[in-house]
């Protein structure tokens, strides 16, 4: 499903409160404040003084201004592939979670069958190490012997089905979601998959030595791993298996090209995907999978995958298959296995991939892997301890101002003509909003959770979790259901559902600070609303209306406004590069870069509609607009490893922290009135090459 993510933000949820709030975009009179504090309490500013440098102008560098020091002076914890607001806000939470983990755990005589005791019997089963050391890969056992039991390449649609099931790395991966040319149904997705590492950038770049050494270091590690599981061939075999992952990668598309919804929509029959790879049983594929009976077409992602993938798997050896299976299995399996499997694991994809140094403790882990199979039973559990009842009405309250905000810019657009303005407005008068938690919580009864089984546990959890994705293939659209838990770390904005998503999680400093003026609340929190809803206008959320299909509602000329104002935002970011020979990729990192100009656009809109023509007051010697900024700037901090900084280069479409804060305030007017920006400073844009969106 196409969701756009903030990055990562986390609180939690409350039992039995209030709907989550649907809201269509209201007057712009109805803006109002809301998040100063209490009558009589002592204002704050909420911005972070004691790191900032002086030494560098914020003309020049606000991130590094604001947050120098810390940059100066923080070390990236040990077991952690980056450091900074959002990964300190996740850290807070877990010993949060552990104490109601470990409550469900440690309770004596538990009723069986209720989700406490799933909980405690999950977690539990990680925690008993001496257990697992004796398992060893016995659990994995029967999944092994499936992939030993290949004897011929036809056998192959169902292995992939299975390991679609059990979620193992497969090269044909499966998904349900909402129809993006008919908001009325559910459809199934065929996608590319496959790969060991993350992009197939890894496998390509001949010329980046970082690259070609991380390969080589890869197959290093399929090699153990494959030797540490009995396979006497391990050396040959994960050489054959680098081959293979590499031919996939070939194949596959680009992170820029899977941005396109238009491309990546195309409607086949089923009896007509043996036209896309004739090699492949498509009909044991899918009745193995349950789609069959239940859809009369599929949505293939990147057609010209499975195209290559039918020449793929006509000319790579069965026994080169067998190993490829075998090592996804091991791999998939690795952190619940013993000592010598989970360190082998981590020593390359903790260390080698993200250059962490130092393993989670378990109990982080066991944290992780429990409220990963039971979110909602894990985040029902956390709101009603951790999660104040006000916070949702006061963040309703700002979503609403935002989008007012939004329904009076729209009108004042110079880019965009009346005719599609309308449509624009038609559009936000049906976003949805979710905040807090869901309305109904999921139903976790039909999960068999057994306390000596964790392998067992994992992969029933994620065999519930396919069920249930493929059995709303025919049933109507459930626009109640949440895609994250209300504890996760982060925001979205889904298209195909037009709905904003803020888990409780979100309203914690340095997004919501309940002490601080209303300024740093607007440049923090009050961005991020932005942000998402601005996805809905966004090179990718614009090709979706209302309802989520994907139809093109714009004029000729206003595309080509866009167009042209979107290609100068390509051309800015390309130019930034955190390491030496790695820049930002423009077009990757297209949407984002939009939502982080325009919601900070927005929010400071808002918030100046909040002071009611007031002056706002001087705090920490700071003025209004300062702070405002500042917020923004303030939840962007953070450091990252450089193994790490590769990855997200290739891999994410947001930007590094410094350049979401920079690259953004300097399209900004306000910024330049605030900080007094001229020429000759650093951040200084010309009018005609800033970037105003909104």
């Amino acid at each position: 499903m196409k969701r756009y993510l903030l990055s990562a933000l986390t609180l939690s949820l409350l039992t039995a409160y209030a709907t989550a709030a649907t809201a269509a975009a209201p007057a712009a009179a109805a803006v109002a404040t809301t998040t100063a504090p209490a009558a009589g309490a002592t204002r704050v500013s909420g911005i972070d003084v004691q790191y900032i440098d002086p030494a560098v102008r914020v003309q020049d560098d606000v991130f590094t201004h604001l947050n120098g020091k810390w940059l100066a002076t923080t070390e990236i914890p040990a077991d952690k592939a980056s450091w900074g607001t959002f990964a300190k806000l996740r850290d807070d939470i877990q010993p949060e979670l552990r104490s109601i983990i470990e409550t469900a755990a440690n309770t004596p005589n538990k009723t069986a069958g209720t989700d406490a005791a799933r909980i405690g019997d999950f977690y539990s089963s990680f925690m008993d190490e001496a257990k697992v050391e004796q398992l060893g890969l016995t659990p994995l056992n029967g999944e092994l012997a499936r992939v030993a039991a290949l004897s011929d390449k036809k056998d192959i649609p169902a292995l992939i089905a299975h390991f679609d099931i059990v979620g193992f790395n497969a090269p044909i991966g499966f998904a349900v979601h909402q129809d993006n040319k008919d908001s009325t149904k559910y459809v199934a997705d065929i996608q590319q998959a496959g790969l060991g590492l993350p992009d197939r950038d890894y496998y390509l770049k001949k010329d980046d030595a970082k690259m070609v050494d991380t390969v080589a270091k890869y197959e290093l590690h399929v090699a153990k791993m494959l030797t540490l599981a009995g396979n006497g061939n391990g050396a040959a075999d994960a050489r054959a298996i680098v081959a293979l992952e590499t031919a996939l990668a070939q194949i596959q598309w680009s992170k820029v090209e899977l941005r396109d919804p238009i491309k990546g929509y195309n409607k086949v029959e089923l009896a007509k995907l043996s036209g896309l790879a004739a090699g492949f049983d498509w009909a044991t594929w899918l009745k193995d999978t349950g789609i069959a009976g239940k859809v009369n077409y599929v949505i293939v992602g990147q057609p010209s995958f499975l195209k290559g993938f039918n020449e793929v798997l006509a000319s790579t050896p069965l026994a080169t298959w067998k190993a490829y299976f075998q090592w996804q299995a091991i791999h998939s399996a690795a952190p619940y296995l013993s000592k010598a499997y989970v360190d082998e694991n981590f020593a390359f994809y903790g260390t080698v991939l993200s250059g962490v140094t130092e393993m989670r403790p378990r109990w982080k882990r066991g944290v992780s892997v429990t409220e990963g199979a039971m979110g909602e039973s894990v985040g029902k559990l956390y709101v009603e301890q951790y999660f104040p009842a006000d916070r949702k009405a006061r963040m309703e309250q700002l979503v609403r101002n935002l989008l007012a905000t939004y329904k009076t810019s729209i009108d004042k657009l110079d880019w965009m003509s009346p005719v599609t303005k309308k449509q624009a407005q038609a559009k936000l008068a049906k976003f949805t909003t979710k905040i807090g938690y869901p309305d109904k919580w999921r139903d976790y009864s039909k999960l068999v959770v057994s306390k000596d089984d964790l392998v067992g546990n994992v992969l029933r959890s994620n065999q519930f979790d396919y069920e249930k994705e493929l059995n709303k293939l025919g049933q109507p659209i459930d626009r109640a259901e949440w895609g994250m838990t209300p504890q996760t770390v982060n925001a979205q904005y889904n298209p195909e559902l037009n709905e904003i998503l803020f888990p409780a999680s979100i309203l914690r400093p340095p997004f919501f600070d309940a002490n601080a003026d209303d300024a740093v609340n607007y440049g923090a929190i009050g961005a991020v609303i932005g942000h998402e809803i601005s996805h809905g206008f966004d090179d990718q959320g614009a090709q979706y209306d209302g309802d989520g299909n994907l139809r093109d509602w714009w004029t000729k000329s206003d595309h080509k406004n866009f167009a042209a104002k979107t290609k100068m935002l390509v051309d800015q970011y390309n130019q930034f590069s955190p390491l030496p020979g790695y820049h930002v990729n423009g077009e990757l990192t297209l949407g984002e870069n939009i939502a982080d100009n325009s919601g900070v656009a927005i929010a400071y809109k808002a918030y100046h509609l909040s002071l009611h023509g007031k002056p706002a007051p001087v705090i920490d010697g700071l003025t209004g607009d300062q702070r405002f900024y500042m917020g923004f700037a303030q939840v962007w901090r953070m450091k990252m490893r450089e193994a790490q900084q590769i990855v997200q280069i290739k891999t994410d479409p947001h930007s590094p922290g410094q350049f979401r804060t920079n690259g953004t305030l300097r399209n900004q007017p306000g910024y330049y009135s605030a900080f007094d920006v001229k020429p000759g400073d650093k951040m200084y844009l010309p009018p005609k090459e800033r970037v105003i969106m909104w």
